[in-house]
């Protein structure tokens, strides 16, 4: 496994990183979960994100579990703050309350003093921006994070908030959003950006919910046990299972064994050519899944494979910075 700072921050993240998103606590149990998890650990990767609405909670008390036992020093846990984790009004977004009380929420169910990382899943249209940042703030000061990242947030919206993030003397480190072989709105705008002031993408869905893998193929249906079989992760990979791109998808296959790779160990080290990109998230139902994937660490893509890629790819590549996955109305 190899190691890249997270932006311009002085911590070391492994380039895999494990993500319980769809997984822990809803499409797999925990004895699964934990298996996944020491998987993770015995391929090298150190850093594990999950968000306090995976699963209703449950996501983060599978991975506060699977992690008991681990000296604490020795793993980066991320964690996200915004989506409902409850029915009442503030159960939600960006408030002083809400982050506040999710943090310490967060920290039970993880099982520790701190996160490494503490993101905003997504911008909070209703809150000044101002009180959110105030509120990262004062759990950094309080120990209770190191860092602070942002998921799926515009340009302006980083930018600003990197500003405050400096007046309040907080380290804005990171950015998560969507980013994959096919899904590439984050390149004209979000990379740059990032680049500027000092952010790094820790990446999730480099394998396109799967469809990267090759395992769906056109006219076919899913199969069985499948993210696209499974009703907790159906609606999330839909978007691909087009013919059209399952099509392209499996004139990749050819590309991939040419250079000695697997497809999704060559869809997960594409990412990782994007020296902006600090980490790509991977998820699993099973531990022979994440150490398959984990050897994508330290792949080289050469130049001609590349272009050969794109070559493939091009008609169903989504290139629109207007899509990034923001979220203006209140779930």
């Amino acid at each position: 496994m190899e190691y890249r700072r997270l932006g311009r921050s002085g911590m070391y993240i492994s380039e895999i990183a494990y993500g319980n998103w769809i997984t822990h606590g809803a499409q797999v149990g925990v004895e699964t979960a934990v298996a996944c998890v020491r998987a993770a650990l015995d391929a090298g990767i150190t850093t594990f994100d999950t968000a306090d609405a995976y699963a209703k909670t449950r996501a983060e008390s599978a991975l506060g579990e699977a992690l008991d036992g681990v000296r604490r020093e020795s793993v980066e846990v991320f964690t996200k703050v915004f989506f409902p984790t409850g029915e009442g009004k503030n159960d939600r977004g960006l408030s002083r309350k809400h982050i506040m009380e999710s943090i310490d929420g967060s920290l039970r169910r993880l099982r520790t003093d701190y996160v490494d990382l503490y993101q905003a899943h997504r911008y909070d249209y209703e809150t000044p921006l101002e009180e959110t940042m105030a509120a990262f703030a004062d759990v950094v000061h309080a120990g209770k994070a190191h860092y602070i990242g942002v998921s799926e947030w515009r340009p302006e919206e980083i930018r600003e908030a990197a500003a405050l993030a400096s007046e309040l003397k907080i380290q804005l480190v990171s950015s998560q959003p969507q980013y994959s072989m096919l899904w590439r709105v984050i390149e004209p705008e979000i990379v740059p950006v990032s680049e500027e002031l000092g952010l790094g993408q820790i990446v999730w869905s480099p394998l396109a919910q799967g469809v990267l893998t090759g395992k769906y193929l056109p006219g076919q249906p899913a199969p069985t046990g499948s993210r696209a079989a499974d009703a907790h992760g159906q609606h999330v990979v839909e978007r691909w299972m087009r013919d059209d791109v399952l099509e392209r998808v499996q004139q990749l296959v050819p590309l991939a064994e040419e250079a000695g790779l697997t497809l999704p160990i060559m869809a997960l080290a594409w990412v990782l050519q994007n020296q902006n990109v600090s980490a790509a998230i991977i998820g699993a139902s099973r531990p022979e899944q994440v150490t398959q994937n984990a050897a994508a660490s330290g792949v080289t893509l050469d130049d001609d494979l590349l272009a050969a890629i794109d070559e493939v790819l091009e008609p169903v590549i989504e290139r629109d910075p207007a899509k990034v996955d923001v979220f203006e109305e209140r779930a």
